[in-house]
Protein backbone atom coordinates (compact mmCIF):
# COMPACT_ATOMS: atom_id res chain seq x y z
CA UNK A 1 0.00 0.00 0.00
CA UNK A 2 1.47 3.39 -0.96
CA UNK A 3 1.93 6.34 1.35
CA UNK A 4 -1.40 8.07 1.96
CA UNK A 5 -1.70 11.36 0.09
CA UNK A 6 -4.56 13.82 0.49
CA UNK A 7 -4.87 17.49 -0.35
CA UNK A 8 -4.50 19.50 2.85
CA UNK A 9 -3.37 22.81 4.29
CA UNK A 10 -1.13 21.53 7.07
CA UNK A 11 2.45 22.73 7.20
CA UNK A 12 3.67 19.16 7.68
CA UNK A 13 3.05 15.70 6.28
CA UNK A 14 0.34 13.90 8.32
CA UNK A 15 1.54 10.61 6.79
CA UNK A 16 5.06 11.22 8.12
CA UNK A 17 6.40 10.04 4.75
CA UNK A 18 5.67 6.41 5.63
CA UNK A 19 3.77 3.69 3.84
CA UNK A 20 2.16 0.68 5.50
CA UNK A 21 5.29 -1.45 5.29
CA UNK A 22 7.39 1.15 7.08
CA UNK A 23 4.72 1.70 9.71
CA UNK A 24 4.51 -2.03 10.40
CA UNK A 25 8.30 -2.09 10.83
CA UNK A 26 8.34 0.50 13.64
CA UNK A 27 9.88 -1.04 16.73
CA UNK A 28 8.08 -0.29 20.00
CA UNK A 29 10.06 1.65 22.61
CA UNK A 30 11.76 0.04 25.58
CA UNK A 31 9.87 0.74 28.82
CA UNK A 32 11.47 1.88 32.09
CA UNK A 33 12.53 -1.04 34.29
CA UNK A 34 9.74 -0.37 36.78
CA UNK A 35 7.05 0.31 34.16
CA UNK A 36 4.95 -2.78 34.93
CA UNK A 37 5.41 -2.36 38.69
CA UNK A 38 4.23 1.25 38.43
CA UNK A 39 1.02 0.27 36.68
CA UNK A 40 0.28 -2.81 38.77
CA UNK A 41 0.65 -0.72 41.92
CA UNK A 42 -1.66 1.94 40.52
CA UNK A 43 -4.23 -0.65 39.48
CA UNK A 44 -4.30 -2.26 42.92
CA UNK A 45 -4.89 1.14 44.52
CA UNK A 46 -7.81 1.81 42.17
CA UNK A 47 -9.24 -1.67 42.64
CA UNK A 48 -9.36 -1.11 46.41
CA UNK A 49 -11.84 1.76 45.99
CA UNK A 50 -15.61 1.26 46.04
CA UNK A 51 -17.06 3.25 43.12
CA UNK A 52 -20.50 3.55 44.72
CA UNK A 53 -22.38 3.94 41.42
CA UNK A 54 -25.67 5.82 41.37
CA UNK A 55 -28.10 5.23 38.53
CA UNK A 56 -31.06 7.32 37.37
CA UNK A 57 -33.39 6.47 34.52
CA UNK A 58 -33.82 9.29 31.98
CA UNK A 59 -36.81 7.87 30.12
CA UNK A 60 -34.80 8.15 26.90
CA UNK A 61 -34.39 5.22 24.50
CA UNK A 62 -31.52 4.78 22.05
CA UNK A 63 -32.06 1.86 19.70
CA UNK A 64 -32.46 -1.25 21.84
CA UNK A 65 -31.30 0.46 25.05
CA UNK A 66 -32.78 2.53 27.84
CA UNK A 67 -30.57 5.47 28.81
CA UNK A 68 -29.60 6.09 32.43
CA UNK A 69 -27.49 8.80 34.03
CA UNK A 70 -24.62 7.29 35.98
CA UNK A 71 -22.18 8.70 38.50
CA UNK A 72 -19.40 6.93 40.39
CA UNK A 73 -16.36 7.66 42.52
CA UNK A 74 -12.83 7.56 41.17
CA UNK A 75 -9.44 8.27 42.69
CA UNK A 76 -8.45 11.64 44.18
CA UNK A 77 -12.04 12.17 45.28
CA UNK A 78 -13.17 12.75 41.69
CA UNK A 79 -16.80 12.09 40.78
CA UNK A 80 -17.23 10.67 37.31
CA UNK A 81 -20.40 11.29 35.35
CA UNK A 82 -21.63 9.53 32.27
CA UNK A 83 -24.38 7.37 30.87
CA UNK A 84 -25.28 3.71 31.22
CA UNK A 85 -27.34 2.09 28.47
CA UNK A 86 -29.26 -1.03 29.45
CA UNK A 87 -31.00 -3.53 27.14
CA UNK A 88 -34.74 -3.10 26.81
CA UNK A 89 -35.25 -6.85 26.45
CA UNK A 90 -33.94 -8.51 29.57
CA UNK A 91 -30.83 -8.28 31.75
CA UNK A 92 -27.43 -7.53 30.19
CA UNK A 93 -25.34 -10.51 29.14
CA UNK A 94 -22.07 -8.57 28.79
CA UNK A 95 -20.52 -5.24 29.68
CA UNK A 96 -18.81 -2.67 27.47
CA UNK A 97 -17.04 0.55 28.48
CA UNK A 98 -16.67 3.09 25.66
CA UNK A 99 -14.39 6.08 26.15
CA UNK A 100 -14.25 9.33 24.19
CA UNK A 101 -11.80 11.47 22.28
CA UNK A 102 -10.16 14.63 23.54
CA UNK A 103 -13.21 16.59 22.46
CA UNK A 104 -15.12 14.98 25.31
CA UNK A 105 -18.63 13.55 25.07
CA UNK A 106 -21.90 15.49 25.17
CA UNK A 107 -24.25 12.51 24.83
CA UNK A 108 -24.17 8.74 24.38
CA UNK A 109 -24.29 7.07 20.99
CA UNK A 110 -26.63 4.28 19.95
CA UNK A 111 -24.29 1.29 20.23
CA UNK A 112 -24.36 -0.92 17.15
CA UNK A 113 -24.29 -4.70 17.61
CA UNK A 114 -24.44 -4.50 21.40
CA UNK A 115 -28.15 -5.14 21.97
CA UNK A 116 -27.47 -7.54 24.86
CA UNK A 117 -24.83 -5.38 26.59
CA UNK A 118 -24.76 -2.89 29.43
CA UNK A 119 -22.83 -0.05 27.80
CA UNK A 120 -21.09 2.55 29.94
CA UNK A 121 -20.07 5.89 28.45
CA UNK A 122 -17.97 7.63 31.12
CA UNK A 123 -16.61 11.15 30.84
CA UNK A 124 -12.99 11.16 31.92
CA UNK A 125 -12.03 13.58 34.67
CA UNK A 126 -12.09 17.21 33.69
CA UNK A 127 -14.30 16.66 30.65
CA UNK A 128 -18.02 16.63 29.96
CA UNK A 129 -19.99 15.43 32.96
CA UNK A 130 -16.87 15.06 35.11
CA UNK A 131 -15.66 18.60 35.84
CA UNK A 132 -12.81 19.01 38.31
CA UNK A 133 -11.86 22.33 39.89
CA UNK A 134 -8.55 23.55 38.49
CA UNK A 135 -8.52 21.00 35.65
CA UNK A 136 -9.17 22.48 32.22
CA UNK A 137 -11.43 20.67 29.78
CA UNK A 138 -9.41 22.09 26.88
CA UNK A 139 -7.10 19.41 25.44
CA UNK A 140 -4.14 21.81 25.15
CA UNK A 141 -4.13 22.39 28.92
CA UNK A 142 -5.66 19.09 30.09
CA UNK A 143 -2.78 17.04 28.66
CA UNK A 144 -0.28 19.12 30.65
CA UNK A 145 -2.01 18.84 34.03
CA UNK A 146 0.39 17.33 36.59
CA UNK A 147 2.96 16.39 33.95
CA UNK A 148 5.85 17.23 36.28
CA UNK A 149 5.16 14.11 38.38
CA UNK A 150 4.31 10.64 37.09
CA UNK A 151 2.09 10.00 40.13
CA UNK A 152 0.00 13.14 39.68
CA UNK A 153 -0.18 13.25 35.87
CA UNK A 154 -3.76 13.55 34.67
CA UNK A 155 -3.52 10.59 32.29
CA UNK A 156 -3.01 8.30 35.27
CA UNK A 157 -6.22 9.63 36.77
CA UNK A 158 -8.05 9.00 33.50
CA UNK A 159 -6.85 5.39 33.51
CA UNK A 160 -8.18 5.14 37.08
CA UNK A 161 -11.51 6.48 35.81
CA UNK A 162 -11.70 3.65 33.27
CA UNK A 163 -10.79 0.97 35.81
CA UNK A 164 -13.37 2.29 38.26
CA UNK A 165 -15.90 2.43 35.44
CA UNK A 166 -15.39 -1.31 35.07
CA UNK A 167 -15.78 -1.65 38.85
CA UNK A 168 -19.01 0.38 38.75
CA UNK A 169 -20.44 -1.73 35.96
CA UNK A 170 -19.59 -4.95 37.81
CA UNK A 171 -21.01 -3.59 41.05
CA UNK A 172 -24.34 -2.98 39.31
CA UNK A 173 -24.32 -6.14 37.17
CA UNK A 174 -21.94 -8.78 38.56
CA UNK A 175 -23.36 -11.28 36.09
CA UNK A 176 -21.37 -9.69 33.23
CA UNK A 177 -18.07 -10.64 34.85
CA UNK A 178 -15.96 -12.53 32.34
CA UNK A 179 -17.66 -10.76 29.41
CA UNK A 180 -16.23 -7.26 29.64
CA UNK A 181 -14.82 -5.23 26.73
CA UNK A 182 -13.28 -1.78 26.46
CA UNK A 183 -13.53 0.40 23.34
CA UNK A 184 -11.97 3.77 22.66
CA UNK A 185 -10.91 6.11 19.89
CA UNK A 186 -8.05 8.63 19.87
CA UNK A 187 -7.61 9.82 23.48
CA UNK A 188 -9.67 6.92 24.83
CA UNK A 189 -7.77 4.51 22.60
CA UNK A 190 -4.53 5.46 24.32
CA UNK A 191 -6.16 5.33 27.76
CA UNK A 192 -7.60 1.90 26.98
CA UNK A 193 -4.23 0.56 25.85
CA UNK A 194 -2.66 1.87 29.07
CA UNK A 195 -5.41 0.37 31.25
CA UNK A 196 -6.22 -3.05 29.80
CA UNK A 197 -2.94 -4.96 30.31
CA UNK A 198 -3.20 -4.78 34.08
CA UNK A 199 -6.93 -5.46 34.50
CA UNK A 200 -7.86 -9.13 34.18
CA UNK A 201 -11.55 -8.16 34.23
CA UNK A 202 -11.22 -6.80 30.67
CA UNK A 203 -11.50 -9.59 28.11
CA UNK A 204 -11.40 -7.68 24.80
CA UNK A 205 -9.98 -4.36 23.68
CA UNK A 206 -10.61 -2.22 20.61
CA UNK A 207 -8.66 0.98 20.03
CA UNK A 208 -9.09 3.29 17.04
CA UNK A 209 -6.40 5.80 16.00
CA UNK A 210 -4.99 5.50 19.54
CA UNK A 211 -2.75 8.19 20.96
CA UNK A 212 0.13 8.05 23.49
CA UNK A 213 2.06 5.47 21.44
CA UNK A 214 5.87 5.74 21.35
CA UNK A 215 6.04 9.01 23.25
CA UNK A 216 9.68 9.74 22.42
CA UNK A 217 8.94 9.42 18.71
CA UNK A 218 5.72 11.44 18.98
CA UNK A 219 7.66 14.35 20.44
CA UNK A 220 9.68 14.57 17.23
CA UNK A 221 6.61 14.68 14.96
CA UNK A 222 4.51 17.79 14.33
CA UNK A 223 0.75 17.50 14.69
CA UNK A 224 -2.34 19.51 15.52
CA UNK A 225 -3.13 17.33 18.51
CA UNK A 226 -2.44 17.37 22.21
CA UNK A 227 1.20 16.38 21.67
CA UNK A 228 1.85 19.86 20.27
CA UNK A 229 1.00 21.25 23.70
CA UNK A 230 3.53 18.88 25.27
CA UNK A 231 6.17 19.82 22.70
CA UNK A 232 5.59 23.49 23.42
CA UNK A 233 5.70 22.95 27.18
CA UNK A 234 9.02 21.17 26.91
CA UNK A 235 10.52 23.98 24.84
CA UNK A 236 9.25 26.66 27.20
CA UNK A 237 10.04 25.03 30.54
CA UNK A 238 13.08 22.98 29.62
CA UNK A 239 11.56 20.15 31.61
CA UNK A 240 12.28 16.69 30.24
CA UNK A 241 8.71 15.51 29.85
CA UNK A 242 9.93 11.99 29.10
CA UNK A 243 10.63 11.57 32.81
CA UNK A 244 6.86 11.29 33.10
CA UNK A 245 5.75 10.26 29.61
CA UNK A 246 7.96 7.16 29.61
CA UNK A 247 5.42 5.74 32.08
CA UNK A 248 2.47 6.82 29.92
CA UNK A 249 3.48 5.15 26.69
CA UNK A 250 0.66 3.05 25.28
CA UNK A 251 3.12 1.09 23.11
CA UNK A 252 5.08 0.07 26.20
CA UNK A 253 1.85 -1.03 27.87
CA UNK A 254 0.73 -2.92 24.76
CA UNK A 255 3.64 -5.35 25.20
CA UNK A 256 1.75 -6.72 28.19
CA UNK A 257 -1.59 -7.29 26.47
CA UNK A 258 -2.76 -10.90 26.49
CA UNK A 259 -6.35 -10.47 25.32
CA UNK A 260 -7.81 -10.20 21.80
CA UNK A 261 -7.13 -6.64 20.66
CA UNK A 262 -8.38 -4.94 17.52
CA UNK A 263 -6.38 -1.88 16.46
CA UNK A 264 -7.72 0.51 13.81
CA UNK A 265 -4.68 2.55 12.77
CA UNK A 266 -4.50 5.29 10.14
CA UNK A 267 -1.96 5.88 7.39
CA UNK A 268 -2.56 9.65 7.49
CA UNK A 269 -3.50 11.58 10.63
CA UNK A 270 -2.79 15.23 11.44
CA UNK A 271 -3.75 14.90 15.12
CA UNK A 272 -2.21 11.54 16.10
CA UNK A 273 0.91 10.75 14.04
CA UNK A 274 0.56 7.31 12.42
CA UNK A 275 3.94 5.99 13.68
CA UNK A 276 2.66 6.20 17.25
CA UNK A 277 -0.55 4.38 16.36
CA UNK A 278 1.31 1.56 14.63
CA UNK A 279 3.87 1.34 17.44
CA UNK A 280 0.97 0.32 19.70
CA UNK A 281 -0.19 -2.34 17.25
CA UNK A 282 3.32 -3.63 16.66
CA UNK A 283 3.96 -4.00 20.39
CA UNK A 284 1.00 -6.31 20.97
CA UNK A 285 2.00 -9.97 20.96
CA UNK A 286 1.13 -11.34 17.53
CA UNK A 287 -1.24 -13.99 18.85
CA UNK A 288 -3.52 -11.31 20.31
CA UNK A 289 -3.57 -8.52 17.75
CA UNK A 290 -5.78 -7.76 14.78
CA UNK A 291 -5.29 -4.75 12.49
CA UNK A 292 -7.77 -2.67 10.54
CA UNK A 293 -6.04 -0.09 8.34
CA UNK A 294 -7.75 3.26 7.87
CA UNK A 295 -6.78 5.59 5.04
CA UNK A 296 -6.88 8.52 7.47
CA UNK A 297 -7.83 9.55 10.98
CA UNK A 298 -9.05 12.90 12.33
CA UNK A 299 -9.58 13.94 8.70
CA UNK A 300 -12.43 13.95 6.23
CA UNK A 301 -11.54 12.02 3.09
CA UNK A 302 -13.23 10.25 0.16
CA UNK A 303 -14.37 6.84 1.30
CA UNK A 304 -14.43 7.76 4.98
CA UNK A 305 -18.08 6.78 5.43
CA UNK A 306 -17.50 3.44 3.71
CA UNK A 307 -14.49 2.65 5.88
CA UNK A 308 -16.41 3.67 8.99
CA UNK A 309 -19.17 1.19 8.13
CA UNK A 310 -16.62 -1.53 7.45
CA UNK A 311 -14.94 -0.85 10.79
CA UNK A 312 -18.25 -0.95 12.68
CA UNK A 313 -18.94 -4.38 11.17
CA UNK A 314 -15.41 -5.53 12.05
CA UNK A 315 -15.86 -4.35 15.66
CA UNK A 316 -19.26 -6.04 15.97
CA UNK A 317 -17.81 -9.34 14.74
CA UNK A 318 -14.79 -8.92 17.00
CA UNK A 319 -16.94 -8.47 20.11
CA UNK A 320 -19.12 -11.52 19.51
Amino acid sequence: MPTAHFSHDYGFDPACGMDLARLLAIAPPEPPEDFAAFWRRRYQAALALAPGPSLRATGQVLGCHAVHDLRYRSTDGVRIGGWLLLPLDGPPLRGVVIGHGYGGRAKPDAPAGLDDAAVLYPCFRGMGRSPVAGLSSLPYFHVLHGIEDRDSYVLGGCVDDLWLGVSALLALFPEVAGRMAVLGSSFAGGIGALAAPWDARIGRLHVEVPTFGHQALRLTLPSVGSCEAVRGYQRQHRFNVMETLAYYDAACAARHLDIPTLVAAALFDPAVPPPGQFAIHNAIPEAWRRLFVLDAGHFDYPGRAVQARELRLEVANFLV
